[in-house]
């Protein structure tokens, strides 16, 4: 029987400001916390995934080509019956993962997107011009046509039922943008007023009520930058790792989860590892609900 937890490294900075985040999952691939977690039978690596290096090409023109290929390694571990975790990288491979979900699917389904920022500016609203602050607008149909329609024509994600939670720093632009699409976005203002429980169970809710499932995307630098402190564009307060933890332990147990993905991840920045190993506990928060599938099948 295949392995049910296939992970996918994807190596790119080339759509951030601090390129560090490209040696990041090559880096958690030799950390300690990644030999520890690759005891358990049911985890295997895949392959780790770079962008080319290709004289002339532009960072959009590279970006493309990776998250195409990308794409076709999720789609692959998905025919194979595996359980895709991708690991970059800037987020800007979220195109490329989610991508090849929807490609996999045949149309678009939920997401839950938790970040610090929107990302859904396009070439026309950014304010830096950095490419990972574009990908969520390019799974919603908006953005360089180059990185668009990478898994599906269109839509790769269903806005109906797609949330963003826990964004603290963005532009209005982006806000706009989402509303009218009608994107929940539920940012930490709402979480500090009504509590994570209560915010968490609502993204839930609209996330699992695609009938093609759904899946998940986690900037690390939606966490508090003490837990987590190997991040590119990390993000004063944040939420709680514990609160995430047991949030992503509830959300494996339902049988729409496809796929998973952990970004922006930053040796540079890590201390002591601490951020490799809180990769390893995410990861780890899914094999218990994973293994039950398994001997369901």
């Amino acid at each position: 029987m295949s392995t049910r937890l296939r992970i996918i490294g994807a190596a790119s900075g080339i759509g951030a400001q601090d390129r560090g985040c490209a040696d990041g999952p090559v880096a958690f691939h030799r950390s300690q916390a990644w030999h520890e977690l690759a005891r358990q039978p049911m985890v295997d690596w895949g392959r780790n995934l770079f962008a080319p290096d290709t004289p002339g090409q532009t960072p959009v023109e590279r970006i493309a080509a990776l998250c195409r290929e990308l794409a076709e390694e999720v789609e692959l571990a998905i025919g194979q019956g595996c359980f895709p975790v991708v690991i970059g990288g800037d987020h800007s491979v979220a195109i490329g993962t989610w991508g090849g979900v929807a490609r996999s699917l045949g149309r678009p389904f939920g997401l839950l997107w938790v970040d610090a920022h929107l990302d859904s500016h396009t070439p026309e609203t950014t304010y830096s011009g950095a490419l990972h602050g574009m990908p969520l607008a390019c799974l919603l149909g908006r953005g360089d046509k180059r990185l668009l329609g990478i898994g599906l024509p269109g839509l790769q994600v269903d806005p109906a039922h797609t949330v963003v939670l826990g964004p603290r720093s963005f532009e209005p632009e982006e806000f706009d943008f989402l509303g009218r699409l009608g994107v929940r976005i539920i940012g930490d203002g709402e979480i500090r007023e009504r509590g994570f429980a209560t915010c968490f169970a609502e993204a839930v809710r609209i996330v699992s009520g695609s009938p093609n499932g759904f899946g998940v995307s986690l900037d690390l630098d939606a966490l508090d930058p003490e837990s987590a402190p190997g991040v590119g564009s990390p993000e004063p307060d944040g939420l709680s790792v514990g609160d995430v933890l047991h949030g992503l332990e509830r959300l494996a147990e339902l049988p729409g989860l496809r796929a998973f993905e952990i970004v922006e991840y930053n040796p540079d920045r890590d201390r002591h590892g601490v951020t490799a190993k809180l990769i390893a506990g995410l990861i780890g928060e899914i094999l218990p609900a994973l293994a039950i599938r398994r001997t369901q099948r």
